[in-house]
């Protein structure tokens, strides 16, 4: 199974920065950011099932604009699965009909573009060959990552998260465990913003990975923009022993 990275940075700014979005093989996105925008048509619409992290705009950016344009392109409703805070977020702000059309009563009730499918903690959700499970994450607002499963390997995602003891229990009991993709959003001279904005930096990071007990390859995803030479610099200084790869557009990791 593949998984290919649209978008990975923590902001916008030139032609390869683009915000948290991945696609499983062809029909499964993690987040809808701005990474998104860069598929053909054709590839939205065969988007089926999209899983959100949490509602924060870099993250669900293109998620309104991507039913808008292939809606009536598909015979069935785009599904879009989060936890019932994430989704309640979604519903009041952005499909309320003021920001944004409510695609789950267009073009009627009975037949919309979009549904809404509400998930937990730790519950697992087959599609095909794919298992997609919701695991902790602590951020400024309700928020999840992801284990993604196809049997023979795992990648866990993150999402946006800061120190968070719930975390690694889950991750230490996946045996097949082959990717960790792990945010680290500041510099070290940010510490106090990351720790008030419930994000990474290098120290902090480097705490959490003591209670890692998988080999696994780790990648460093929503570096800011203007930072990002400096943030893997310190990486590189904080937790060279684990060999992190900052996460790129168009990286394809394999599970």
């Amino acid at each position: 199974m593949k998984a290919r990275i649209l978008g990975c940075s923590g902001g916008i700014g030139g032609r390869h920065l683009r915000t948290t979005s991945i696609l499983v093989n062809h029909d499964v996105l993690i987040d809808a950011g701005t990474g998104v925008a860069d598929l053909s048509l054709a590839e939205l619409a065969m988007i089926d099932h999209v899983f959100l992290t949490h509602s924060h705009l870099d993250h669900i950016a293109t998620l309104p604009l991507m039913i808008d344009s292939v809606g009536d392109m598909r015979d069935t409703p785009l599904t879009v699965h989060a936890t019932e805070a994430v989704l309640q977020i979604v519903k009041n702000h952005i499909f309320n009909w003021a920001v944004w059309p409510d695609f789950s009563e267009i073009p009627s009730v009975d037949a919309p573009f979009m549904r809404f499918r509400t998930i937990r903690l730790g519950q697992r959700i087959k599609l095909g060959s794919l298992t997609v499970t919701p695991v902790p994450a602590e951020h400024t607002v309700p928020a999840v990552g992801y284990q993604l499963d196809s049997g023979e390997g795992s990648l866990v995602f993150s999402g946006d998260t800061t120190v968070n003891d719930r975390f690694w229990p889950v991750v230490n009991k996946i045996a097949n465990l082959r990717h960790l993709i792990i945010e680290c959003a500041f510099s070290n001279r940010e510490h106090r913003l990351a720790k008030a904005s419930k994000h990474l930096c290098p120290d902090m990071l480097a705490s959490e990975l003591l209670k890692l007990e998988r080999d696994c390859e780790l990648h460093i995803t929503h570096l800011k923009p203007g930072q990002i030479e400096l943030t893997m610099g310190e990486i590189e200084t904080c937790i060279g022993d684990f060999q992190p790869r900052m996460l790129q557009n168009n990286q394809v990791l394999e599970f």
